[in-house]
């Protein structure tokens, strides 16, 4: 799923394009796509308003329209937005259409149908989000922003403070701050030299500012370089980069970049957690209630090439069960990277000539 960074480059992508464009009409595929409103309603409801901002809170998008309105898009796993001209090609997994004035069409191209997209009015008073119906406030329950500048290392340590829990749940926890998934909190507490399943409460003051500055120092390169397209996302203005450049994250049986010991993998409330057990020591007093986690660890052998095992295809003559398992795995995933790799170029020749 798209975390911060990505976001945050799809609304730079898209505010030069947006900004000042006036909706016409919607077409909506998918209704499932809509969070707020049926088809028909969402429709009536967006035509005839202008884009007067596009932003981002934690993981969505947010597109400020005229008359104390917004859309909220969450791009979920597969979610894509392209702004092409109304007679670019159509494309069969293009969930929700907004028509412009000027003859161009924002989509939303969706391919499993994850990602969801609402419209809500604002609090003339806050100018906060709200729900049409109970007045309940968007993103309550949503922490703040790490890059803010109001979000200071004092912020931060007051809130970590009040936690007890693991630092990798902790760090993914939307109430906690705002737009950290999966590949940034790994890559923050490897930066950091703190194990994933040490507890907040054991944490030292130095311990605290190293991990607040690599947050945002990782979150920072990360929008530098748009975002990590390791599965389908890509943004208007194509892929990002960041992916070259991450330490741990799916690097498992890799060396260190910084001790050369192997990169490790246990799985953490059902998200592959990646770290180096000697850069990032788990403390004696948290060993004996992460037992049951570091069993799942994997990752033990040091690669230093491809074998001829590696090489091989599934079923080569000659494997030991393991190794043609680790073959079979191996292949699995190099599969599933190509294809993701394809449906992001797919993604971008269906809206070839876009604006």
């Amino acid at each position: 799923m798209p975390e911060l960074p990505e976001v945050e480059t799809v609304a730079r992508d898209l505010r030069p394009r947006l900004v000042g464009a006036t909706i016409v009409g919607a077409r909506t595929s998918w209704a499932r796509t809509l969070r707020t409103h049926d088809p028909l309603a969402f429709a009536d409801a967006v035509a005839g308003r202008t884009v007067e901002s596009v932003e981002r809170r934690a993981k969505q998008l947010v597109i400020g329209l005229t008359g104390d309105a917004a859309l909220t898009i969450h791009l979920k796993m597969t979610g894509q937005l392209f702004v092409v001209p109304a007679n670019a090609p159509d494309d069969p997994y293009v969930r929700l259409v907004l028509e412009l004035a000027d003859g161009r069409e924002l989509r939303f191209r969706d391919i499993r149908k994850f990602g969801k997209v609402g419209l809500y009015g604002r609090d003339p008073v806050s100018g906060e989000l709200v729900a049409e119906v109970g007045g309940a406030a968007v993103f309550a329950a949503i922490g703040p922003e790490p890059l803010a500048d109001e979000f200071t290392v004092r912020e931060f340590r007051r809130r970590l403070r009040r936690r007890k829990g693991r630092l990798k749940p902790l760090l993914l926890d939307q109430s906690f701050v705002a737009g950290v998934g999966n590949i940034y909190a790994d890559e923050s507490l490897w930066r950091s030299r703190l194990h994933p399943l040490r507890s907040a409460s054991s944490l030292r003051p130095p311990d605290e500012r190293r991990l607040y500055e690599a947050v945002r120092a990782v979150l920072s390169e990360a929008i530098e370089r748009r975002g990590s397209s390791i599965d389908d996302y890509t943004a208007p203005d194509g892929d990002g980069s960041m992916q070259e450049r991450l330490d741990v994250y799916q690097r498992t049986g890799e060396a260190c970049r910084r001790c050369g010991r192997p990169v490790r993998r246990v799985v953490v409330g059902a998200r592959s957690t990646h770290f180096c057990s000697w850069c990032q020591r788990l403390p004696a007093a948290d060993r004996k209630a992460a037992r049951v986690i570091l069993r799942t660890l994997s990752g033990g052998e040091v690669r230093r090439g491809p074998r001829w095992t590696e090489l091989a295809g599934e079923g080569t003559f000659g494997l030991t069960a393991d190794e043609a398992a680790r073959a079979v795995a191996r292949a699995r995933t190099d599969r599933t990277q190509r294809a993701a790799a394809t449906r992001r170029a797919a993604a971008r020749a269906s809206v070839a000539g876009g604006g």
